[in-house]
């Protein structure tokens, strides 16, 4: 038998492992706050499609949010209930059906636009120091340039890609 212990993880391994813990905690975290407002992350963000795209037909919405057609049916339903978004008939092609705002729809689609949604989500950021927030900006900056030299880009819908600070 050997006393030995397994050796420790290297610091990229150790980060891999916590970006994997702290992701869907994350995610559920703003979804909550999303849910707060009344529309959940998934709505918002086919609310800002409509909102930054216009009017859409849903295989352009299923593209568009990166989705399942059926996803983005369900979606479409939630928000028509709630009256956030209409269906209306294709101008052109009797098989397609047009997804639009509303007027409330589209005050929701502001915010996303706007970054105004954004408020609730900097909270959890406000709670680390001024340098701890410049040191998470620039490896997450990093991060991202990493990560479109291997071809995946994109967020949410409206927003930056890099945020310099500027208002």
């Amino acid at each position: 038998m050997s006393s030995e212990t397994a050796p420790s993880p290297d610091g990229a391994l150790r980060l891999a492992r916590a970006f994997a813990n702290f992701g869907p905690a994350y995610f559920k975290w703003v979804q909550s706050q999303f849910a707060a407002c009344g529309v959940s992350f998934a709505r918002m963000r086919l609310l800002a499609v409509l909102h930054k795209l216009g009017p859409q037909i849903m295989s352009s919405l299923s593209d568009e949010l990166g989705v399942t057609a059926r996803n983005v049916t369900a979606l479409v339903d939630a928000l028509e209930g709630d009256g956030l978004v209409r269906r209306v008939p294709h101008a052109t092609d009797r098989r397609a059906t047009v997804v639009e705002l509303t007027a409330a729809g589209a005050r929701h689609g502001c915010m996303m636009a706007d970054g105004s949604h954004l408020e609730m989500i900097a909270a959890l950021f406000r709670d680390l120091t001024e340098e701890e927030q410049g040191q998470m900006l620039g490896i997450v900056t990093k991060l991202q340039g990493l990560l479109a030299q291997r071809g995946f880009t994109g967020g949410p819908p409206g927003a930056p890609a890099t945020d310099s600070g500027s208002e």
